[in-house]
């Protein structure tokens, strides 16, 4: 077989991804042995681990304790839509972030104090050690993963207040918008950043992932006059999601 001028691995990695995309290796088929890949393109033990090693990393295949490496199922990505509108009424965190009719959404939170890291301090603009309000959630489609939130609150702002656990007391499932109006803070701009990177352990444990598998990563932040009150990350599956962005026209 006549490849061009890539590195070898990279050579066995497109031609083997392509059989993938192509169905020649349909889901839940078992991957070449390295032997089988040494033999048929011609290349040494290291070159097939290598190129084995691709195609996990890019989440085609995944490995299976004693059996082998088998082309994973592809699952066809869902949206998850936010929004820029908020309700006049209060509405659960939950049905904030997928804006869906018909969701079938559930979740399981858990809160407590903790120091703010250096990176959260710096999202909230407040000294690293100051306490902070940590909350985790894990959100449900249909019983399906689907997204880790994790949130900070300075107690600074709601410490001692209704509001200081964000899913208990009166207005406990409601937005931040919401939770922070009935103490007079304002919220009036948030800001998002979106990126990529490989999932955390703990997160990937949380969402029915394996290592290695990408997620996207939402940094949000809420303001009030310019003061962050809340900064969260959301962290969706990048291989079984799409986040879909609804804003208003002003």
């Amino acid at each position: 077989m006549t490849f061009g001028e890539q590195p070898a691995y990279l050579r066995v990695a497109s031609d083997l991804r392509d059989k993938i995309a192509n169905g020649s290796l349909p889901p839940h088929t078992r991957l070449p042995s390295q032997a089988r890949i040494r033999e048929e393109y011609g290349v040494s033990d290291t070159v097939a681990l290598e190129a084995r090693k691709v195609l996990m990393a890019e989440g085609l295949v995944e490995g299976r304790s004693g059996s082998g490496t088998y082309v994973r199922e592809r699952p066809v990505p869902r949206r998850i839509a936010r929004s820029g509108y908020r309700p006049a009424s209060g509405a659960s965190s939950f049905r904030q972030e997928q804006a869906a009719e018909g969701a079938r959404g559930t979740w399981d939170s858990h809160s407590g104090q903790e120091p703010a890291s250096p990176e959260v301090a710096g999202r909230l603009g407040i000294e690293p050690g100051e306490r902070v309000m940590r909350t985790r959630y894990v959100y449900r489609d249909g019983g399906e993963p689907m997204m880790v939130s994790t949130s900070w609150e300075p107690l600074a702002v709601t410490g001692r207040t209704p509001v200081m656990l964000p899913e208990e007391g009166p207005l406990g499932g409601c937005g931040v918008v919401e939770r922070m109006a009935a103490i007079d803070v304002v919220v009036d701009n948030v800001v998002e950043e979106v990126g990529a990177r490989p999932g955390l352990a703990d997160e990937l444990l949380a969402l029915g992932g394996v290592p290695g598998h990408v997620v996207m990563v939402v940094e949000r932040t809420y303001y009030a006059s310019g003061r962050a009150v809340e900064t969260a990350d959301v962290v969706v599956p990048a291989d079984r999601y799409r986040i879909a962005y609804h804003l208003p026209v002003r």
